[in-house]
């Protein structure tokens, strides 16, 4: 069965089989029969390892338990605004914490939540970082040095020249100030088709 717990950039839950090389959750967001009920039960929308500490993610849905959600890679889950998760990713969490200027997750959770429920923004598409997500003609793009690449749930597909106007950019706010800072986690931030 395939279950609708893929993430895109625009923060949708889908159902495709394909897993991805991100995992995380947001809380408990199916029924019984494995139904997403809902877009998240928490603020606390994080990115984990698929694996830690032996434990795999084998059962994405287990009844009462929270939602296995899986991204395509970090990028797609930074977009989709979740963050590193504090127990799998700890020295990722410290940075992230660092670079954003909190110290409570709480206070994080808060800040993300509001910009993900907040209205999309247009910024000019030459002064966005590397990894940063923007729609283009309703699409999720990932911006990858002068260029963009269209996000598929298989992985980036159709290059295109970075646009030259402004663009209206997906990734929060937030989270862009870590892509500028450089940022480089413990989870593949980019899926190896970027590269192709």
């Amino acid at each position: 069965m395939t279950f609708q717990n893929r993430v895109t950039p625009l923060g949708d839950l889908i159902a495709v089989p394909q897993r991805g090389l991100v995992y995380g959750n947001r809380g408990c967001l199916h029924d019984a029969e494995g139904r997403i009920r809902r877009s998240y039960q928490v603020k606390r929308w994080i990115a984990c390892r698929l694996e830690f500490k032996g434990r795999h993610r084998s059962h994405p849905m287990p009844p009462g338990r929270y939602t296995g959600l899986f991204f395509l890679d970090e990028a797609t889950a930074f977009a989709a605004g979740h963050r590193p998760c504090a127990e799998c990713r700890r020295e990722d969490y410290n940075r992230f914490m660092a670079l954003v200027g909190e110290t409570r997750a709480d206070d994080l959770d808060e800040r993300l939540h509001a910009e993900r429920l907040g209205a999309r923004r247009a910024e000019a598409a030459d002064e966005l970082p590397h990894g940063t997500f923007v729609l283009v003609e309703g699409e999720p793009w990932l911006v990858l040095g002068d260029k963009i690449l269209r996000w598929t749930p298989g992985g980036y597909a159709e290059l295109r020249a970075r646009p030259r106007a402004g663009v209206t950019v997906i990734t929060p706010a937030t989270t862009l100030d870590v892509l500028r800072a450089g940022w480089a986690g413990a989870v593949p931030f980019l899926h190896p088709s970027s590269r192709s």
